[in-house]
């Protein structure tokens, strides 16, 4: 096997700027843009402190992931981590609810695309913009890996000059007009404080992180490999934490409705950060945060179509999706079929959201239960491969990190909503299905460390 190119036929030519650029594409340095309005809703204004709570929640994931990552390199990530740590039921099982997540968390950044291409041009419907930023970052994908990375390196750059010029214009604003709620109130809510909201809130913030956990399906297509995901991993999430707790707390003060309000009105709190820059600072910069959502959203859906078609091309390759999704494309170095089959789950799921006025709070309830099952799964696989199978003695990275993760998420995930839970249960029990009807140990074997 060459230094450059892999049995797969997966190219290594990402260097770790170019993972950087992948994972907070898929962040995307605004996220907060497009769920500010339920998450203040759902916190009763606490938003800031969600963020932080996020943040933390994962972190014990990230160092997971940077623990797995070097000891089964492998373009699976959670997949062939849980294979590997627990062995090919429980690997099934984590890739089956991590693909629910792949396939529709681009769906989210799609529809935060055509929300704020609607706020731009109210005469074209939202879902029309929708479909449009679908067929776009498709062709970009399907042109290759480094054509993708190239195009969402520009975008990125423009998304931070944005987010710079939203920082900057907002600390302008309060301290010459002041803030509309108490200083303290996107740490402390606006009214009492409520930890099961907050816990709420978390389990849609995560959806603004979950880029980070995306490089790792890259590391057959990285040059460096592990070491080189690792370091991409950890600051993408470092990252995205100080961004996320700045631009919500800032939002959060110039806000011009209250959380009650945003929950009485589902249908304001998806435009509810434009209207809070409407009003605090002023159109134009409405406008200039709008198009830079729109744009930065429909490339963050780049990368999560990208990372799910990886995730749908290992579990094809080693038999537990139908093989012919398993194949690379000679030309262009990729999984087009993979490619293809996520893009119209993506889309389906984008469109019926877009036509619905509940669409964002559904789908963002219900895309996080599904990678936060599999990050359960990836906490195990780290006791079950370094600990169990390998008799590791470094009880703190091995042992007591991945069982606070496990903690936490649990949390989380209790406090999801009950439609979120359903649909996960729903997902697994299918996912069960599968399983029993291929019969646990027909996939191939796992690689070999490196």
């Amino acid at each position: 096997m060459s230094d450059h190119v892999v049995q797969s036929g997966l190219r290594r030519s990402l260097g770790v700027r170019d993972l950087m650029v992948y994972g907070l594409l898929f962040i995307a340095p605004m996220a907060p843009v497009g769920v500010f309005g339920v998450l203040d809703a759902k916190s009763h204004g606490a938003v800031a402190t969600v963020y932080l709570a996020a943040t933390v929640a994962m972190g014990f994931t990230a160092f997971s992931y940077t623990q797995m990552v070097r000891a089964v390199p492998q373009t699976g990530s959670v997949f062939a981590y849980a294979r590997a740590g627990l062995g090919e039921g429980a690997g099934f099982v984590a890739g089956w609810m991590a693909m629910l997540d792949y396939l529709l968390i681009p769906a989210v950044a799609y529809l935060f695309s055509g929300i704020a291409l609607h706020s731009l041009v109210p005469g074209v419907s939202r879902w029309v913009w929708t479909v449009l930023a679908v067929l776009v970052t498709t062709a970009l994908n399907l042109a290759g890996v480094r054509t993708a990375a190239v195009a969402g390196f520009a975008v990125l750059a423009l998304e931070l000059a944005v987010l710079a010029a939203f920082l900057v214009a907002a600390v302008v604003a309060l301290v010459q007009d002041g803030a509309r709620r108490g200083w303290d109130t996107p740490f402390t809510a606006v009214g009492d404080f409520s930890l099961p909201a907050v816990l709420s809130a978390v389990s849609v913030a995560v959806l603004s992180y979950l880029g980070f956990d995306a490089i790792a399906t890259f590391v057959e297509e990285a040059v460096g490999a592990s070491a080189a995901v690792a370091r991409a991993v950890l600051w993408c999430l470092a990252l995205a934490g100080v961004l996320f707790v700045a631009q919500t707390y800032l939002a959060a003060l110039l806000a011009p409705t209250t959380p009650q309000q945003l929950a009485a009105d589902p249908a304001a709190q998806g435009p509810a950060f434009y209207d809070t820059v409407e009003s605090g600072v002023g159109h134009w910069l409405h406008v200039l945060v709008a198009a830079s959502k729109a744009i930065g959203a429909a490339f963050a859906a780049l990368a999560g179509q990208a990372a799910a078609g990886r995730l749908v091309y290992a579990m094809g390759r080693d038999g537990r999706l139908p093989r012919a999704l398993g194949a690379v494309d000679p030309a262009s170095a990729v999984p087009r079929r993979a490619l293809l089959a996520a893009a119209v789950v993506t889309m389906a799921a984008a469109v019926w959201a877009a036509n619905r006025d509940d669409g964002l709070d559904r789908l963002t309830s219900v895309v996080n239960v599904g990678a936060l099952t599999a990050f359960v799964l990836l906490h195990a696989s780290v006791i079950g491969w370094y600990t169990v199978q390998h008799g590791s003695r470094d009880r703190l990275r091995h042992l007591v990190v991945p069982a606070l993760g496990i903690a936490v998420i649990a949390a989380v995930v209790y406090e999801a909503s009950t439609t979120a839970q359903i649909v996960a249960l729903v997902w697994l029990a299918v996912g069960l299905v599968v399983l029993g009807v291929q019969g646990s140990g027909s996939a191939g074997s796992v690689g070999p460390r490196r």
